[in-house]
């Protein structure tokens, strides 16, 4: 089995609604994504001869979807009040709106299958919230 993997980091804010600590206010991370493909045999074609999967290509799509977020206020659908949330973007925050609570957890599954639809055949998405906190899914 051959693996690669790329990352790339983005900063964004967040909160946890219902959550009894600190992180249920809004506070920000240096957040970085690891995404790592795998396969069992190597490419042919001309260009990408003796490669997995061109390691340009896979960056270049880890840092495309890194930007999407960066500087971004992301929040769970549902979470805020309508008005708040209109206030907001009536301020032109740059807002992302998400279907899970966005956790190191959840975003290490939205990367996932966010590189599976792209055509990857991914082993494992990393998700690092700060240096020592890290979250990662596979399918297995």
């Amino acid at each position: 089995m051959y693996t690669i993997k790329t990352q790339a980091s983005f900063d964004l804010a967040h909160f946890l609604k219902g959550y009894e600590g600190k992180c249920c206010n809004i506070h920000g991370h240096r957040w970085t994504v690891e995404i790592e493909v795998k396969g069992e045999t190597l490419s042919r074609d001309r260009q990408t001869r003796g490669m997995l999967c061109d390691f340009s290509t896979l960056k270049e799509d880890v840092k495309r979807e890194a930007a999407l977020l960066d500087h971004t206020f992301i929040i769970e659908r549902g979470s805020l009040r309508e008005k708040t949330l209109s206030a907001l973007k009536e301020e032109y925050f740059k807002i992302t709106e998400v279907d899970f609570r966005p956790t190191a957890e959840g975003f290490a599954e939205y990367f996932y299958n966010k590189f599976k639809g792209l055509g990857y055949d991914v082993k494992e998405a990393v998700v690092y919230e700060a240096p020592n906190n890290i979250a990662s899914y596979r399918e297995e």
